[in-house]
């Protein structure tokens, strides 16, 4: 059973150990993640088994199926629980069609963008907002002035439109320009910061994570399984597949995601201490993140309720030095993402 746990220390809303990632629920063939898409009845199952198992804190993002993800999310929240059982996330900034101003962090597409999400999730606020990404660090999307997303998203906490900001996916720096510029205005800041970190890519421990845990803000990383290299998806090598999204046209963007030389090396030596410990490599990949005391809630995806129920048992499991150190050995420092634009 998960337990709850504050995030960060700014502010008193409590989450799951972990997050429910809910990127691959939607309408099968809508949106990116099409091919490996789980409708509703499909999903329902999955849903009820976090709630059972103490998961209640659940992401999603208007772009995941251009708007079918949370149409989903929404539905079968509100059939399985009641709306203060659970804390609900979901995102903005990306394109949501060809209009000139149907994506970035400009005022109008925050308040429209909000709007939306709230009709399509069926709720009349969400717990959290998170920003998909800083508002210079959307591809082709106008570079708003910071000072214009900061009041925007300030003015829909202030409607009770939602309840909590957070962040995905920056420079330490512009993630630093952003709190400071808020709290110089009077306006809300974020609690958390949702990056791209797991034991194959580990650039954010040189300065977001220092900077989050220093500053009282909650982390909640994405991919902890790199897209399934770390859970055992891939045998050695991006041609080895043997899941439904590591086959799919989704191994394009985790080919672009995961360049380091040692990648699958490191994925090697996960299979390795999973085999010796009994466990299985998701788990060993996932107690190695959630050991990292800043990390308070991991973004998880599962598509089968037998990985829920591994992922929530490595919340309980402890890794020695010996093996921590083990694993991080391997490790060589790669090109951060963000200066491609791809993470």
């Amino acid at each position: 059973m998960l337990k709850p746990v504050q995030l960060g220390r700014n502010s008193g809303l409590r989450v799951s150990e972990l997050c429910l990632g809910t990127m691959n629920f939607g309408e099968p063939g809508r949106g990116h993640q099409g091919d490996w898409t789980l409708g509703t009845d499909e999903a329902r199952p999955i849903f009820r088994a976090a709630l059972d198992h103490g998961l209640f804190y659940f992401d999603c993002a208007d772009v995941y199926g251009i708007g079918a993800c949370e149409r989903v999310v929404g539905a079968l929240l509100n059939e399985l629980a009641s709306r203060d059982e659970y804390v609900l996330a979901t995102k903005v900034s990306m394109p949501m069609g060809r209009g000139a101003n149907q994506g970035g962090l400009s005022r109008k597409h925050i308040l429209e963008g909000v709007d939306a999400s709230l009709k399509r999730l069926g709720h009349d606020y969400v717990d959290q907002l998170v920003i998909h990404r800083h508002p210079h660090g959307i591809p082709g999307q106008v570079q708003a002035p910071i000072e214009e997303s900061l009041e925007a998203l300030h003015d829909v906490v202030k409607a009770g439109k939602v309840l909590y900001l957070g962040a995905s996916s920056m420079f330490a720096w512009q993630f630093a320009e952003l709190q400071m510029t808020a709290e110089a205005n009077g306006w809300t800041k974020f609690v958390s910061m949702q990056n791209h970190y797991n034991l194959v890519y580990r650039e954010e421990e040189r300065e977001m994570n220092p900077y989050c845990a220093h500053t009282g803000v909650g982390l909640t990383p994405w991919s902890p399984l790199a897209r399934g290299i770390l859970a055992g998806s891939y045998k050695g090598g991006f041609g080895s597949g043997s899941t439904d999204r590591s086959k799919g046209r989704d191994r394009v963007r985790t080919e672009g995601l995961y360049r380091g030389a040692a990648t699958f090396d490191i994925a090697d030596r996960v299979v390795e201490v999973a085999g010796r410990l009994g466990k299985t490599p998701a788990q060993i990949s996932l107690a190695w993140l959630a050991g990292k005391p800043e990390v308070q809630a991991p973004v998880v995806g599962v598509s089968r309720i037998e990985q829920l129920d591994q992922l929530v048992e490595a919340c309980e499991l402890t890794l020695d030095t010996e093996i921590v150190d083990y694993l991080e050995e391997l490790y060589e420092p790669v090109e951060n993402l963000l200066s491609t634009g791809t993470s």
